[in-house]
């Protein structure tokens, strides 16, 4: 039994180059196993490739690993790829309402305030990838 604060996904390992494992992980909807998925198309299932950098032990290619990772990851990715966004837009939303009255300037404002989110989030991907970091654990 693993802890509540923990979140286990199991995948393959593709490729191992300078001290970076690439782990092929199968992100399946919960309806997957369902008998019905064939005709519904409301299920999906995505193949996912997650870099774990300096892995405690050795792995090669084709071997079966867990990757283990706090919860509290999925929290803070939650905030920075869905929340903030969210918010940054609402906020512009609001705040240009009270400038002008024209809907398609107010829309385009708030679409408009995530390219430097973005932009300012991509320069930090260094700092992003120390703060989500995984491990692996062979099965």
């Amino acid at each position: 039994m693993q802890p509540s604060n923990i979140i286990e996904h199991s995948g393959i390992v593709e490729s191992i180059e300078n001290n970076v494992v690439k782990v092929n992980i199968l992100s399946a909807s919960a309806c997957s196993s369902c008998h019905a998925k064939g005709s519904c198309g409301v299920s999906e299932t995505e193949n996912k490739i997650v870099e774990i950098f300096n892995p405690e032990d050795k792995f090669s290619v084709g071997e079966k690993v867990n990757i283990i990772g706090e919860e509290s990851l999925g929290f803070k990715a939650l905030f920075y790829a869905y929340l903030l966004p969210f918010i940054l837009i609402i906020s512009t939303l609001i705040i240009a309402s009270f400038f002008t009255s024209s809907e398609a300037i107010i829309g385009l404002l708030s679409l408009i305030v995530l390219i430097p989110y973005y932009i300012g989030l991509s320069f930090y991907k260094g700092k992003m990838r120390k703060i989500f970091t995984f491990k692996l654990k062979k099965i």
